[in-house]
């Protein structure tokens, strides 16, 4: 996509949601194609252990990282206005956007916000939407759901995510 929005010189600017501490993001943020992830994730599809030889720094405005709460809360978030469940990557897409859109009207900016919706969520149904799957794993919803539903409602952004 980044590619293609170059090629075309479109007007836009490419975001890429990354679990916290991501290869991509370590990388993008110093330049070093050789740079590892600093910690695991559990957002499947995304957040690489190391920078992929595909993954073109040059190409990408910013990069926004996203902690793994935030994520699965997200992921929850969806469900009600879609109708569908959504895999992790799509809550980690969603919290950047809600982040990007803050950031936008606080500088005053217009303009739209595109994303992708990755897999569907029906096989995360024993994980990412298991109560006693997140208990296990110290993941505590409520906390992020409260941020993102008044983020929702506000348009503003409260948590600081490196982005």
């Amino acid at each position: 996509i980044g590619r293609y929005l170059r090629y075309r010189r479109l007007p836009t600017r490419l975001c890429v949601a990354e679990p916290s501490g991501g290869a991509f993001a370590e990388g993008w943020r110093t330049g070093d194609r050789s740079a590892h992830a600093s910690k695991s994730t559990l957002i499947e599809g995304i957040g690489r252990p190391d920078v992929e030889p595909g993954f073109l720094f040059e190409i990408v405005d910013k990069v926004c990282e996203v902690d793994d709460a935030a994520s699965i809360a997200a992921t929850w978030l969806l469900e009600n206005p879609i109708g569908n469940r959504y895999g992790g990557s799509s809550g980690t897409n969603l919290v950047a956007c809600l982040q990007l859109a803050a950031e936008m009207r606080e500088r005053g900016e217009s303009g739209s916000i595109v994303t992708l919706l990755g897999d569907r969520g029906e096989r995360y149904r024993e994980t990412l939407f298991d109560p006693d799957w997140l208990a296990s794993r110290n993941i505590e919803l409520a906390p992020w759901l409260d941020v993102l539903k008044s983020a929702i409602e506000t348009g503003k952004w409260k948590p600081k995510l490196a982005c």
